[in-house]
Parts: structure tokens; C-alpha cells; sequence
């Protein structure tokens, strides 16, 4: 039976946001142009760096469908966590540059078009908040669309922060609002972006879920009727929503193995949802040789 990943069925939704994010991008460059706006074009840079990361969560969606192969024998579902770890590396990139870009502006503050620079970004902000509110529920299913949620989001602060720059500029002529607004956002960015990374680190790794309690796990596999103890217990994540697991389990002599399995399968799935084990059953006295390595 074909798996399909979480991220999956939220395609079309990633497809929708991907378009709205390449519209406005083009409209921020037209009026970026046209108003003489630096912190328009400067923004719309930020959007197309933003446009090639829900382009790259979308290519990851489709490459995770591809077939197992021997070569690929769990397919190409990591491909979807590589992904979001290039969007959260981007997003750190992008926020440390919104950083240097403020520093260079608080120096020398450019004088911009107020009130046309206003009408693009609330055009921006609209945009933004519909593509959050398309992603908000898959981003809490997938590190995938995660990356992707937080993409829009920090779409949706820039917008804010050109909005607010924007007004306080014409209404006071202060022009440093803009590059003390862009380090705040900059700033905002930056420790969530940085747990995104985490999340995806560990995963590569694969260390254990971080909803899952590994002392749990032991404790139910160790209360299963037949089971003596375990060891060699492993838990890790093939892609977000999919875990699996792999134990060794001592079982009594007078227990059907088929019985410890079966129960070890129901417990997995729905007390912890890991829905891909490798058991291996032993019975007392046996003897596994370690190969040291």
C-alpha cells in the first residue's frame, strides 16, 4: 500500500500560495520601480527568495511520491526534511542580511515615496495573510510545510514593518523608522527560523520524535504480556507524521511470539501513532554475537 506523506495533501494548497506570493512579487517590482521605492525592491528581493522556497517544499512534495527502489529502499521521503532545512538555512541568511541592510540604512536613512510604498505593502500584507491562513494547518502536521508557514510569515512581518515605516514616515519625516522596524523583524525571525533548523537536524539524525517519550515506549513495551525485556530500542522519524521503530524483545517460552508482535503493533500505533516496526523476538538463553565495527 502506497504511503502518502502529510505534506502531500497539502499540495494544492502550497500550489495556491505559491501562485498569490509570484503575483504580488511582480506587482512589489512594478511599484518598486515606478514609486523609486529602496525598501520596496529591497523587500522584493526577500519575496523572491521566498518564492524559490515554496518552489523547493513543492519539488520536495513531489519528489517524497517516487517509488521505492533497492537503492531507495524507504523512497524519497527525507527529501521533503532536506528541504525544509534549505528554507530555515535561507531564512537565517535573509534575516541577518534584513540586519546589515538596517545598519546600512540606520546610517544613512533613503528618502522614500511614503504613501505608494503604503499601498503596495497593505496590497502585500492581504496577500501574505491568506497564504498563512492557507498553510497555518498543514505547517503543524510537516517540517515541510512548516518551512514553508514560516516563508509567508516572514512574508507577512516584512509587509507589517513597511506599513508601519511607511506611516510613520508620513506623518513625522523620520526616516530611521525603516531600518529600526527591518531589525525587528529581522530579529523576530531569527529563534524561529532556528527551531525549524533543529527540528530538521534532528530527523537527518535520526534522533527520537520530540513528541514521543522514549521512557514511555519502554514502559509499554515492557508491561506487554510474554515480555521478559527489550534492548536495541530505537525510535526515529522516515519524514514528519511518519515514525517507525526497531527493538529487540526477550519473550517467554510458554508466549506466542505471533501474540507479543501483534500486541507490540496495536500499542505502537495507538498509543505513540508509529506505524512502521522491525521486531526481532528472542527467546531465553539466546546469544547475540555483537559485531564490533
Amino acid at each position: 500500500m502506497e504511503v502518502v506523506s502529510t505534506s502531500y495533501q497539502n499540495k494544492g494548497k502550497l500550489k495556491l500560495v505559491l501562485g498569490l506570493t509570484l503575483t504580488y512579487l511582480a506587482a512589489e517590482v512594478i511599484g518598486g520601480i515606478l514609486t523609486k521605492s529602496l525598501a520596496l525592491l529591497a523587500d522584493a528581493g526577500h519575496m523572491l527568495t521566498d518564492v524559490g522556497g515554496l518552489a523547493l517544499a513543492l519539488f520536495a512534495i513531489n519528489i517524497t511520491q517516487r517509488s521505492v527502489t533497492e537503492k531507495r529502499t524507504y523512497g524519497y521521503y527525507r527529501a521533503e526534511i532536506l528541504a525544509a532545512l534549505a528554507n530555515a538555512v535561507v531564512l537565517i541568511f535573509i534575516s541577518l542580511y534584513i540586519l546589515y541592510e538596517a545598519w546600512q540604512r540606520f546610517k544613512s536613512p533613503p528618502e522614500v515615496s511614503s504613501r505608494d510604498m503604503l499601498i503596495v505593502a497593505a496590497i502585500g500584507l492581504a496577500v501574505n495573510i491568506t497564504g498563512m491562513l492557507i498553510l497555518r494547518k498543514g505547517s503543524k502536521e510537516s517540517l515541510n510545510m512548516k518551512g514553508a508557514y514560516f516563508e509567508v510569515l516572514s512574508d507577512m512581518l516584512t509587509s507589517i514593518g513597511v506599513i508601519a515605516a511607511a506611516i510613520i514616515m508620513m506623518t513625522t519625516g523620520w526616516y530611521y523608522a525603516d531600518p529600526i522596524i527591518s531589525a525587528g523583524i529581522g530579529l523576530f525571525i531569527l529563534p524561529r527560523t532556528w527551531v525549524l533548523l533543529k527540528d530538521a537536524v534532528g530527523v537527518l539524525l535520526e534522533g527520537t520524535p520530540s513528541n514521543i517519550n522514549l521512557a514511555d515506549v519502554k514502559a509499554t513495551l515492557n508491561s506487554i504480556r510474554g515480555v521478559i525485556s527489550i534492548h536495541d530500542l530505537h525510535v526515529w522519524s522516515l519524514t514528519s507524521g511518519m515514525n517507525a521503530m526497531s527493538v529487540h524483545v526477550l519473550v517467554m517460552e510458554n508466549v506466542s511470539p505471533k501474540e507479543v508482535l501483534t500486541a507490540i503493533n496495536t500499542k505502537m500505533r495507538d498509543e505513540f501513532k508509529i506505524t512502521h516496526t522491525t521486531i526481532q523476538t528472542e527467546e531465553e538463553g539466546f546469544i547475540e554475537e555483537q559485531i564490533k565495527i
